[in-house]
């Protein structure tokens, strides 16, 4: 009885509270707009903030990860500190950038902030607990997995309308105000998290000569395109993920749907969240989690394909059919993105086992930082120079844009199917 308590009080408890955390790194588009007002830069300037966040999460878990094998007690000590002194510096640099507009200190002091000092802290973070939950729950290793990370894709359905309330409720300056009070909020949640998250009692690290001579040791366990593939898949489909995303109120708005916008906003969301905790709770009835990998991209490619082929952004206002195309896709692409974050550690762990697990995950997640960069960037980039901005139902939006962008992305996902088919191995019998 004891051990089943200590499973959620010591693992998944403080896994949902430091997840729960650092997702609110993707509440970044609720108040983007505000940032970009109140401190005199073009939306466009301060989306990087957001971007340099990404990237330096996926590399902060890149060179971080050895830490976070040694010990979770000092990483997520880390995490809770550099997150919040991130967003409080966030918050002090939008406050500076409203008193003298148009400063460059004050757009420099946000990147620096959000991105590169709260990167740490998500990056940290979000490694800290996983190896911790698959040890507690060592038979289901992808329900315990996909509950944390589910934790960090569900932040931003639970955050989003406490920030929109937020905004307006604290009035002038409320966007300055809020990153103070949610660096105080964050930091007790996630300083709680460090506090109570504890290895099973009786683990023993492996030891090896170095860390580094056991990454490369373990990585050679298994012929190392294996590993390539499961980087490159990897990458893929968080590229793919973030160019409909970031696109998809847009896409919403083509159809008909604006209004609906923030409720869409939120299901998919949701979508997210579910993804990550039902394709990796799947994964532990499979022989090869891989497997839920191609089901990813399968969906993914057939759902793509469906609104490539009846034009459906460009078309989708008032016929309800497409309408219900195009919702499916940006809903399987949410759940498939989530699917893939959650899957990664455990399917690591079948590879390659337990020993190095969040060095080798951390090195992994170095895929996230540059998909941070390229995801966006690509999709803004097809819409910018692609098609034409049309008034679509009040709107300026590029329909003939969004549906190249789906062209490209569907390509990558064939890409990645193929990886994952011929590249990834099966598990091999010694793992």
């Amino acid at each position: 009885m004891k051990n089943i308590q200590n499973k959620w009080i010591r693992g998944a408890i403080p896994a949902l509270l430091l997840h729960c955390s650092i997702g609110t790194v993707y509440c970044w588009s609720i108040f983007s707009q505000e940032i970009a007002d109140y401190i005199g830069f073009s939306k466009g300037a301060v989306e990087w903030a957001f971007s340099f966040a990404i990237f330096f999460l996926g590399m902060s878990a890149a060179f971080l990860g050895g830490l976070v094998e040694k010990n979770i007690h000092k990483s997520s000590l880390i995490a809770s500190i550099t997150f919040a002194l991130g967003m409080a510096g966030t918050g002090f640099f939008i406050w500076y950038g409203g008193a003298h507009p148009h400063s460059v200190l004050s757009l420099v002091g946000i990147y620096i902030s959000y991105g590169f000092i709260m990167g740490i802290g998500l990056g940290t973070g979000y490694l800290s607990p996983v190896k911790t939950l698959m040890l507690w729950f060592k038979d289901k290793k992808g329900l315990a997995t996909g509950l944390a990370v589910a934790g960090f894709g569900a932040a931003k359905a639970i955050a989003s309308p406490i920030m929109s309330r937020m905004l307006v409720g604290l009035g002038e300056g409320g966007v300055f105000k809020m990153f103070y009070i949610l660096a105080c909020v964050y930091f007790v949640m996630m300083f709680i998290g460090h506090l109570i998250l504890a290895k099973p009692e009786g683990w023993v690290e492996p030891q090896t000569k170095s860390k580094d001579e056991g990454i490369i040791a373990t990585l050679k366990t298994e012929p190392i395109a294996s590993y390539i593939g499961i980087w490159l898949m990897f990458y893929i489909n968080i590229t793919c993920g973030l160019a409909i995303i970031s696109q998809e109120k847009m896409i919403v708005k083509c159809v008909g749907l604006g209004t609906f916008a923030g409720i869409i906003s939120t299901i998919s969301a949701l979508f997210n969240a579910g993804g990550r905790l039902g394709f990796s709770a799947w994964a532990d009835k499979l022989k090869d989690r891989n497997t839920i990998y191609k089901l990813i991209f399968t969906l993914s490619i057939v759902s793509t394909l469906i609104v490539l082929l009846t034009k459906g952004i460009a078309n989708g206002a008032g016929n309800t059919l497409l309408i219900i195309f195009v919702l499916a896709l940006i809903f399987i692409v949410n759940a498939g993105y989530g699917g893939g974050f959650s899957n990664v550690p455990t399917l690591l762990s079948d590879h390659y086992g337990m020993g190095n697990i969040s060095a080798i995950h951390g090195i992994t997640l170095s895929a996230w930082a540059f998909a941070g960069l390229t995801g966006n960037q690509m999709a803004s980039y097809i819409v910018k120079h692609t098609g034409a901005f049309i008034d679509v139902h009040g709107v300026q939006a590029n329909p003939v844009g969004y549906q190249n962008v789906l062209i490209v992305t569907t390509i990558l996902y064939a890409v990645a199917m193929c990886l994952s088919c011929f590249l990834v191995r099966p598990m091999s019998k010694k793992a």
